[in-house]
């Protein structure tokens, strides 16, 4: 701690300080007293008199105290919990914009409740965004009551709801919602050709449950709606035929000094898997071998790039991702499930990109999706920076603070424990071997158990959980897993690991939502009981409440739930003591993360609310954070200690029971996870850099689209469209001076079939001669216009040509949209080999990315007004000549795309061509069936709707 931190205090302390004065405003005793002596309905009624204070000038900070106050004795009377001090201190930094680092067990939640009713007064909607739908219907449902005993309206957003349950929630005060699902529906009103199909409402202010698992975990990985493309594809099968017949070879990292031929020669691998880039690589041989396979001259030519696609992520399917660690397979559902990583849940409707994910189905076997066309997409940094406030709360965020502060604009605040903190958390147990690390860890657990300690095992995977799992099966040890496969059981099992001697296997526990009660959880058991008596869901809700103001039916079950829970609570009281006096909940690390924040989050399961507990991460060398990322310092530390220690691997190098300091060791671990953090923050801040420049597109197409669904008028800016069309191509065809050099020819063909027929612009030489430009450009933008408005002969027909222009403008807008999407992701992959030039890629990109964006800029405009300009009345109300529909026309509005194409060298050209670097599962809206109703709410079925947009023609 520096001299400034020991004079004036942490900055956080420094932060709460300034607070004093409204911290004393809520808790002083008149204030205090008076909201306590109100009925319920005086107190509901706090809501009218707040609001009328706001529209009478008065401001949110000023009405904070009333409200905090009212808030906190609702929260107490619905749900018997009366928020602590620390907690209005969270509320706080909550409705300031600013990132509360609470710790585990410090009621996060019930937090919520205060910023969340103040700032939803103004009339604004508030969001409250969790990591599941689990966390959002809980918080939905348990806070929403005291939201609704307060006379404001809870709204939940789920996927899979229709068109009305999501503007009925959206039309809430305070709504609760995933990440994904409120990106999703971001992306979703912004495909809508009608503008009654929007769902949300404002984007005011977002109160983010877990911040640093969404806003720096997840934000690798880009939101996106796709739909199939009509295309089938066998290369991932026959392309895994042939890795599955290809000699492998791991290495650590490949180094820039030597060659990959050099790296293999002696192994004779035909291709080579980089474990530190999570990379895959052919070899000379693996080239041979494919071109032997497919019969190519040159696996290198251009016209070979799908098979050096598919190749290559073949090999890195069978290589470099791991089943039960990056995914799992649904036997039942024969289907590929992608694991977070950092929470150890399964990420249901996820996909890898790039076709990567139809390279594991091959490899599984199972069946093969269809490719996806990127329809809409946005990064989560982009999407959460629209809103006008934003603020989090985690236990766990100083570590990320200048990520906060650089990306989002957000500080962190750490808020101090209600009660003062005495977990134990002990120096880490080095290890030679992973074994010897195991054969210490169950070591640990029976010393536990034999005291009756309860102990939570951390595992990194599926696969590792599940090591541990038959291990302990071995040597007859009882106890729980609680991982991907077996989430179902997830309340019951962490509502039991704090049992007398209970043993808990669990991967990552990141935002399940749930705190470990030493000695059991009376109010889970109570609520067990209940169910086990058929009581209704919607009852056990309300039983722990306080208020009067709720039927007699619920009054009933309040008695019943009440004698239940103390009845419980007395027997749980004396198991309570007995796992205090041993020491309290167990935490055993079965190795260090890759990212601190994710270690001190499961260390903080143990340790809530003043009660005792312990902490050890036991940790080997052969682990692959040490074993990859250690560099030549740990190599070379290991080399020194290994010839201290005698032959029992079980035994730690450095650690408890060592006569080795742990001191070196541990600072080697934390620099490894500090290059690593290093190293994935420069992904994510490189994933913004690239998606910040279609970004800037996306707003102005986005706001174009919803400036033509809400113009009540629009018929006048198509005019404009027109004549500005007219002129540009006047002016590029015959801007010279000397009208004999004018390109008629051109300017015929430009317009040809819409304005001018073959013999039109035909002129002899005086005539030509005679021509004034302004005149000659006056009379053609006067024969669009008349032309166009002459079309509607009656007011009906004038109203049908309206709702057309619309139509035709969207329609050409979104493909066009989409077509840019596909050029910019082709793009991306391909300004990589400007670097290569001494150019850095982004700058590259961005020069393109902007020529392609004003050629479909120009091409939206230019097709929509030839559309226009064929458009007839016939028996049918509006439709193109010669029954040529849009989609038709459309398909001659591809050149944004080739010409992005023509602009970059294609991808996967060279013969040691990589499958690219470490991709993220993508987060995919899943694609309604042909006939189903298309989810944008038009109405329409989705393949006459968004299905036809989204596939290729």
């Amino acid at each position: 701690m520096g001299l400034f931190t020991k004079m004036f205090g942490t900055y956080s302390e420094r932060q709460i300080k300034k607070l004093k004065k409204t911290l004393n405003m809520i808790d002083d005793p008149k204030r205090v007293e008076r909201y306590k002596n109100m009925s319920d309905e005086e107190l509901a009624s706090q809501t009218v008199i707040l609001k009328e204070r706001l529209l009478n000038g008065e401001t949110l900070d000023m009405i904070l105290p009333d409200a905090f106050c009212v808030v906190r004795e609702a929260d107490d009377r619905v749900l018997g919990k009366r928020p602590f001090k620390v907690q209005m201190i969270g509320g706080i930094i909550l409705h300031q914009g600013r990132v509360a680092e609470m710790k585990t067990g410090e009621g996060k939640t019930l937090t919520a409740t205060l910023p969340a009713y103040l700032n939803a007064l103004s009339g604004n909607s508030v969001h409250i965004v969790t990591v599941n739908e689990y966390l959002a219907r809980m918080g939905a449902e348990e806070m929403g009551r005291v939201y609704d005993f307060l006379g404001l309206k809870t709204g939940l957003i789920l996927s899979g709801q229709t068109n009305e349950e999501k503007t009925a929630a959206y039309s809430c005060d305070i709504i609760y919602g995933t990440n994904n699902e409120f990106g999703f529906d971001y992306l979703r009103d912004n495909l809508v050709s009608d503008k009654s199909a929007r769902v949300q409402r404002d984007m005011s202010f977002a109160i983010i449950d877990e911040v640093d698992s969404i806003l720096i975990d997840e934000a690798r990985t880009p939101l996106i709606i796709s739909g199939f493309k009509n295309v089938t594809n066998d290369m991932y099968e026959k392309a895994d035929n042939i890795a599955r017949r290809m000699k492998v070879l791991v290495v650590k990292e490949l180094d820039a000094k030597t060659s990959l031929e050099e790296v293999a020669k002696d192994s004779g691998a035909d291709y080579v898997v980089d474990e530190k880039a999570r990379n895959a690589v052919l070899t000379a041989k693996g080239i041979e071998m494919v071109e032997k396979e497919f019969s190519l001259e040159n696996f290198a030519d251009e016209q070979n790039a799908e098979i050096a696609h598919h190749i290559n992520l073949a090999i890195r399917a069978r290589g470099v991702m791991k089943r039960d660690v990056d995914y799992m397979v649904d036997e039942e559902e024969g289907a590929v499930l992608i694991i977070d990583s950092f929470t150890g849940r399964i990420m249901p409707g996820r996909r890898y990109a790039d076709g990567l994910h139809q390279a594991i189905e091959a490899k599984e076997r199972v069946s093969i999706q269809k490719e996806d066309r990127t329809v809409a997409t946005i990064t989560f940094q982009n999407f959460f920076r629209l809103y006008k406030k934003l603020s989090g709360m985690t236990g766990t965020a100083l570590t990320e603070e200048e990520e906060f502060k650089e990306i989002y604009a957000l500080d962190v605040v750490e808020i101090p424990t209600n009660l003062p903190m005495i977990r134990i958390d002990h120096p880490d147990n080095v290890y030679k071997s992973i074994s010897g690390k195991y054969t210490a860890i169950v070591r640990q657990i029976k010393a536990c158990r034999e005291k009756g300690q309860p102990v939570l095992i951390g595992t990194a995977s599926v696969e590792k959980s599940e090591e541990l799992h038959r291990i302990l099966l071995k040597e007859g040890i009882k106890h729980e897993v609680l991982n991907a496969k077996n989430h179902k059981r997830e309340a019951e099992i962490v509502a039991g690991a704090g049992k007398r001697g209970a043993v808990t296997i669990a991967t990552n526990m990141a935002g399940r939502g749930t705190d470990i009660l030493l000695g059991g959880n009376p109010e889970f058991m109570a609520k067990q009981k209940m169910r086990a008596l058929e009581y209704p869901e919607e009852i056990i809700a309300v039983v722990a409440g306080k208020s009067l103001s709720v039927s007699d039916e619920v009054k009933e079950a309040r008695r019943v739930y009440s004698e239940y829970f103390e009845a419980f609570k007395k027997e749980i009281q004396p198991e309570y003591e007995f796992v205090k006096s041993v020491g309290g909940l167990f935490i055993i690390g079965t190795e260090r993360h890759e990212s601190r924040r994710v270690d001190n989050q499961f260390r903080g399961r143990s340790g809530r609310q003043g009660d005792p507990g312990e902490s050890r991460f036991y940790v080997s060398f052969e682990d692959d954070l040490l074993r990859i990322y250690g560099g030549e310092r740990m190599a070379a530390v290991y080399n020194t200690l290994m010839g201290r220690v005698g032959y029992d691997e079980s035994v730690p190098v450095s650690g408890e029971g060592s006569a080795i300091s742990p001191k070196i060791l541990t600072s080697l671990i934390e620099n490894c996870q500090k290059r690593l953090e290093g190293h994935n923050f420069r992904i994510r801040k490189n994933v913004l850099e690239y998606d910040d420049v279609i970004n800037q597109q996306r707003r102005i197409i986005y706001d174009q689209r919803n400036e033509v669904l809400d113009d009540s008028d629009f018929h006048e800016k198509i005019l404009a469209m027109i004549r500005e069309t007219v002129e540009d191509a006047v002016d590029l065809y015959c801007g010279d001076d000397d009208p004999r050099e004018w390109n008629l020819d051109a300017l015929r063909t430009h317009f040809y079939g819409t304005l001018f027929r073959d013999e039109d612009l035909r002129y002899s030489e005086e005539e030509l001669v005679a021509l004034d430009f302004k005149r000659f450009k006056k009379e053609l933008v006067e024969r669009a216009v008349n032309k166009y408005e002459s079309k509607a002969k009656t007011p009906e027909q004038y109203e049908i040509l309206k709702k057309h222009e619309r139509r035709v403008l969207l329609h050409f807008v979104d493909d066009n949209w989409i077509d840019n999407i596909d050029a910019m992701d082709d793009l991306r992959g391909t300004v990589q080999l400007q670097s290569f030039a001494q150019r850095k890629p982004i700058d590259e990109y961005r020069i393109v990315a902007q020529d392609m964006f004003d050629d479909m800029i120009t091409n939206i405009r230019e097709s929509t007004v030839r559309t226009l300009l064929m458009l007839e009345f016939a028996t049918e109300p509006v439709k193109a000549p010669s029954g040529v529909t849009i989609t038709e026309m459309a398909n001659g509005i591809k050149a944004a795309r080739a010409r992005a194409k023509r602009m970059t060298v294609r991808r996967h050209s060279s013969p040691g061509a990589s499958s690219g670097d470490k991709q993220e599962p993508v987060r995919r809206e899943k694609t309604p069936g042909p006939n189903d109703p298309c989810s944008c709410g038009s109405g329409k079925k989705y393949k006459k709707c968004c299905g036809a947009r989204g596939s290729e023609s």
